[in-house]
């Protein structure tokens, strides 16, 4: 009788602590809402860092005496940083274990956050974002893969992606605004002080919010890694250095050449290693490919106006660092909407079409900036443009996500997150860098033919801002053609994704 109702109450315990299966949820996920919601933190973290400083860098500029040359620094070491080593953080975080690893992350990002707040002269400021580019390497492909090995039916994971993307664009446009709330405020610091405390919540919190989970065990492509940054880091310097130098200088052709050495020895080494740091083999899967490449021009576009369209406000249209957050309010808006449709639209309808809708209106926005007069009006300039880029971000990023995980396997979720956020990261540093060096080629020739006249200075500021405009909207032009014409169609599917 006692071993009867033992066993009735082992029985019963049983029941009471396994979880029911929750349909399109990976088995012994119990709140998968807190997960989502936990990860979306932790990439809205990511994503607003990239976006934060724009706002913020004339007062940077002045108050560490960084030259107009140098600013762009301030955007790329992040991004390439980050960029050149995702894929290294993927790697890691199937091997260590990803909640780990974003634990990890999370910490090395609140702490170079903290020094980047602290520092006193441009080279602590500079140490500072490239190290928060490494801890944000660790968190972002740790917490993709995560979501993508949890939300495993094809409804539930369209939709939790879709709020992955949509982060990705309202993160862009909320730290512009955040940037300028608070350069204005307490002071340009705090856009760094600010990411200490939620980085210290998330990291005591990690352990409660989020499942444990883990990659096929391989060892490190180190090397690859080194290749992959330093032929990056070689390249954006280089192309920053172009705008002081010229593109035909000797050193600049020089360090050209030691980028595309290193670049061509990366290519070389992952196509001998073993277990390489970038399988190759995965950009045969055509969806993958044409998303991530898509995705590189998209988010070179998306740095691009952020970087330029806050110069231009408060350099020429003479907005105040919170006139010109605020006067972001709207995009962000409208990139809620944007990516709101597109993940619904995403179950019912092709990608594709979406996808070519956004970027057609990015592209257009684009191309309307590159004419902004040096005295255009809020409400009927700058406003209706910045609605229809910011429309068109909304519904861009949803399409790309999915597309770029879709058909993807579980066991190389962690790679197609890292070959992801790699685009991301690295088309918007490559995006700023390349725009940038078009732009101020001519400073010092339109600064000196001003001859110290204040409305010709403001013409050529003008026509400055508006070559980075140009820029970007070739970007945006080749997001649009990859995607009309090399991208295959992404099936939209209520079925669970096949591993």
């Amino acid at each position: 009788m006692r071993d009867t109702s033992l066993a009735c109450m082992t029985s019963e315990s049983t029941r009471t602590q396994t979880p029911t299966p929750v349909p399109g949820i990976a088995p012994g996920v119990r709140r998968p809402g807190l997960v989502l919601a936990f990860l979306s933190i932790a990439q809205f973290m990511v994503f607003l860092d990239v976006s934060i400083v724009n706002v913020a860098l004339p007062s940077i500029g002045r108050s560490l005496g960084i030259s107009d040359a140098n600013l762009p620094y301030v955007v790329t070491l992040y991004g390439t940083m980050l960029g050149g080593c995702l894929l290294l953080g993927s790697r890691l975080a199937d091997a260590f274990g990803r909640r780990r690893l974003l634990q990890i992350g999370l910490a090395v990002f609140g702490l170079a956050s903290l020094t980047a707040g602290l520092s006193h002269g441009q080279a602590m400021l500079f140490a500072a974002r490239a190290v928060q580019g490494l801890g944000s390497a660790l968190v972002a492909p740790a917490a993709l893969s995560t979501l993508t090995t949890t939300f495993v039916g094809g409804k539930e994971r369209a939709r939790a992606l879709g709020v992955w993307g949509a982060l990705t664009g309202l993160a862009s446009v909320a730290g512009v605004i955040l940037g300028g709330v608070l350069s204005d405020g307490p002071g340009w610091r705090w856009i760094f002080f600010i990411n200490v405390p939620i980085a210290a919540v998330t990291v005591a919190t990690a352990t409660r919010a989020l499942p444990e989970s883990r990659g096929p065990q391989q060892r490190f492509d180190f090397a690859g890694a080194v290749l992959l940054t330093g032929g990056l880091l070689a390249l954006i310097f280089e192309l920053d250095d172009a705008i002081e130098h010229g593109w035909m200088a000797a050193p600049v052709l020089t360090g050209l050449g030691i980028a595309a050495a290193l670049l061509v020895a990366f290519v070389v080494v992952e196509s001998r290693d073993a277990a390489p740091l970038v399988p190759f083999g995965i950009f045969a899967t055509r969806t993958l490919r044409y998303a991530n490449l898509a995705t590189l021009f998209l988010l070179g576009t998306v740095v691009t106006v952020f970087f330029f369209a806050s110069l231009f406000m408060q350099q020429v249209l003479h907005y105040s660092p919170l006139k010109t957050g605020l006067a972001y309010v709207p995009l962000a808006v409208v990139v809620a909407v944007g990516a709101s449709l597109a993940s619904g639209l995403a179950t019912r309808l092709p990608g594709k079409a979406v996808l070519a809708v956004g970027l057609a209106l990015v592209t257009a926005g684009l191309l309307q900036l590159a004419r902004m007069p040096s005295d255009a009006p809020y409400l009927t300039r700058v406003l209706p443009v910045f609605l229809a880029i910011g429309l068109g971000m909304g519904l861009s990023f949803v399409p790309l996500q999915i597309a770029a995980q879709a058909g993807i396997p579980q066991h190389r979720a962690g790679l197609a997150a890292g070959l992801i956020n790699t685009s991301q990261e690295l088309g918007g540093a490559l995006g700023v860098a390349v725009s940038a060096s078009w732009a101020f080629r001519h400073v010092s020739q339109l600064t000196r033919l001003a001859h110290g006249d204040p409305n010709l200075i403001e013409a050529a500021r003008t026509t400055v801002f508006h070559d980075g405009f140009a820029a970007g909207a070739v970007f945006a032009l080749l997001a649009l053609l990859v995607s009309l014409v090399l991208l295959p169609r992404v099936q939209h599917t209520d079925q669970p994704v096949r591993h």
